[in-house]
């Protein structure tokens, strides 16, 4: 799957979703997905800005995630996800990524 099909489904997902109150980042390689939760809607875009929590991967990986194929704590503690900043953050993830 490449990165377009990538953020179009994180953007579909973010609308159906209640906004979080922070700012999210996705680093996929040489990419970024930023989710702008702080407003009455979740906004996403490819702006690489400051975040509350910024989660770090592959394309592969985040595909393996989302199609739990591969346990998010696995991905972790094996380094194939680095997550920077709001750990509380980080957990809500799952409704974003199914």
């Amino acid at each position: 799957m490449n990165f377009e099909t990538i953020l179009s489904a994180v953007s579909a997902q973010a609308a159906n979703v209640a906004p979080f109150g922070a700012k999210l980042k996705f680093v996929l390689g040489d990419h970024v997905i930023l989710i702008d939760g702080t407003g009455d809607s979740n906004i996403v875009s490819q702006l690489d800005e400051e975040a509350a929590c910024t989660i770090s991967t592959d394309t592969d990986t985040f595909m393996q995630l989302k199609n739990g194929d591969l346990n998010p704590m696995m991905a972790v503690m094996t380094g194939k996800v680095k997550i920077k900043g709001d750990m509380g953050l980080a957990m809500k993830l799952q409704s974003l990524i199914q």
